[in-house]
């Protein structure tokens, strides 16, 4: 699924035109950038959560070659999936 078929689905369940539908969705989105971006967590209950983790320097091989590289330092998103949100991924389809 990609963001326009996400703005379709929200349009039509909620009534807005697509581009306020789109807007709705573009404003969530910055808002969750912009908490993980200041490295606090974002948690949406029965859904997940969202969290900023550090990844130290170390170094990597090249899997052609073998050769060393150094991989820098840097910041990863993890997701962790709600409780509901595993439930309702492993029930069957109708």
């Amino acid at each position: 699924m990609r963001k326009s078929e996400i703005v379709s689905r929200i349009a039509e369940a909620t009534g807005l035109t697509k581009v306020k539908a789109e807007e709705a969705v573009d404003a969530i989105l910055e808002q969750v950038k912009e908490e993980l971006r200041r490295g606090e967590p974002v948690i949406l209950r029965r859904f997940g959560s969202f969290e900023v983790r550090q990844k130290r320097a170390r170094v990597g091989r090249n899997p052609r070659t073998g050769e060393e590289a150094a991989i820098p330092a840097r910041r990863v998103v993890r997701f962790k999936s709600g409780k509901h949100f595993r439930d309702a991924v492993n029930t069957e389809p109708s």
